[in-house]
């Protein structure tokens, strides 16, 4: 997709084409030969080339701090991601978590906080994680145990939390505990704990269809300074859910950078597979299918931007980010399986790029909310504004 007709939609600016552009020429160059046969360190040297290149900026917000711009810009943030996928599902991953570890402390941390981390967060120097999620809260995030105690001028964490992307490499979490101050959702505080603090451990490597560092946290009595706690006590639901409205939409982004990937995969060959005299693209049921991932890409690359776009522009975006979200990585799966049946057995094949695509785009239907609770909250801003009105 050399030409990439897509950013010339009115969605866009002059400096997001430029920016795709630049990136599929450095992705081409630098992603061509990722070695993730040791996935921690093929994502700790993916941190530091994207960012010594300084693609890392754009996932943070400050200028100050190293952040491109005074926020974060999500149409740049979707055009990373879907070009990164495209190339390298794990660049992808290294990018996102970059942004989605950090973004509390973006959109909330103090000015200290903000000068500790996010240089570092940018420049590739430091790795961030993001600890919401835990045994028995994952959608349901205001059912969380995770427990902060105050005592004097600290807070001591005790609990578990459960499927944290990069834990057991990351430099600093950002993690939700329960504080007390209401029940439910009203009653959690979000903090920065470092690695190596007294009482926190990696509990347990857990292992995934697609690899990448995921871990079980334990904190035990882990004693850290108040000042590491991020906003006000009692606002840490606010802050997860702002952090990640801003990253939902970029994971339907992701999508469609796999999607595409298949698209291309799916192209060549069909054009080149020979069959009963003929190639696999002269069939119709060939070129019917062809035609339906075509258009189904197409519809979820309008949502994605659309919510993009709408964010940047200040206005409301969560009915439109769950549409992005829930089409996008439902779409991707069905064409990534489409792309795969027209290699035949060569698909299944351990590390042919269509297997890969397979495996990689299974969880996104999952993370940052599942396509059931997009469902939900679509239904639920439907039936408050038709309440409203």
């Amino acid at each position: 997709m050399s030409d990439h007709p897509f950013s010339n939609w009115p969605f866009f600016e002059p400096h997001h084409r430029i920016l795709v552009r630049a990136l599929d020429s450095w992705a081409s160059e630098h992603l061509k030969h990722i070695d993730d046969s040791n996935v921690d360190a093929a994502c700790r040297g993916l941190v530091k080339q994207l960012g010594a290149a300084g693609w890392l900026r754009h996932a943070i917000g400050g200028t100050g701090y190293g952040g491109m711009g005074d926020v974060v810009d999500t149409r740049a943030l979707c055009l990373i991601r879907e070009t990164l996928a495209r190339h390298c599902g794990l660049a992808d991953f290294s990018f996102a978590m970059q942004g989605l570890g950090s973004g509390a402390i973006s959109l909330f941390g103090s000015s200290a906080q903000k000068q500790r981390y996010l240089p570092h967060v940018a420049e590739g120097t430091a790795i961030a994680a993001f600890a919401l999620s835990e045994p028995e809260a994952g959608s349901d995030v205001a059912a969380l145990q995770c427990t902060a105690a105050v005592d004097g001028e600290h807070y001591v964490l005790n609990g578990e939390k459960t499927w944290i992307s990069n834990g057991g490499i990351a430099d600093f979490y950002v993690l939700f505990a329960r504080t007390g101050e209401a029940p439910g959702a009203r009653g959690i505080s979000a903090f920065i704990v470092e690695t190596g603090t007294p009482g926190f451990d990696v509990a347990e490597r857990i292992d995934v269809i697609a690899p990448h560092p995921l871990a079980r946290l334990r904190l035990h009595d882990c004693r850290i300074p108040a000042h590491c706690r991020i906003g006000e006590a009692g606002k840490g639901f606010k802050v997860a859910m702002a952090t990640l409205d801003v990253f939902r939409t970029s994971v339907a982004a992701a999508a469609l950078g796999f999607a595409r990937r298949a698209m291309q995969e799916a192209l060549h060959r069909s054009t080149t597979r020979k069959m009963f005299g003929h190639t696999l693209a002269d069939f119709q049921l060939t070129q019917a299918k062809l035609a339906q991932m075509a258009t189904g890409i197409d519809a979820s690359a309008l949502l994605t931007y659309r919510a993009a776009w709408q964010r940047d522009q200040g206005q409301p975006v969560t009915r439109e980010a769950a549409m992005a979200k829930m089409t996008a990585t439902e779409t991707a799966q069905q064409v990534i399986d489409a792309a795969l049946q027209m290699f035949g057995g060569l698909g299944v094949v351990s590390g042919q790029m269509v297997e890969r695509l397979y495996r990689e785009i299974r969880a996104l239907r999952i993370y940052e909310g599942a396509t059931e609770v997009q469902q939900m909250i679509i239904a639920r801003e439907l039936l408050r504004e038709h309440g409203a009105a």
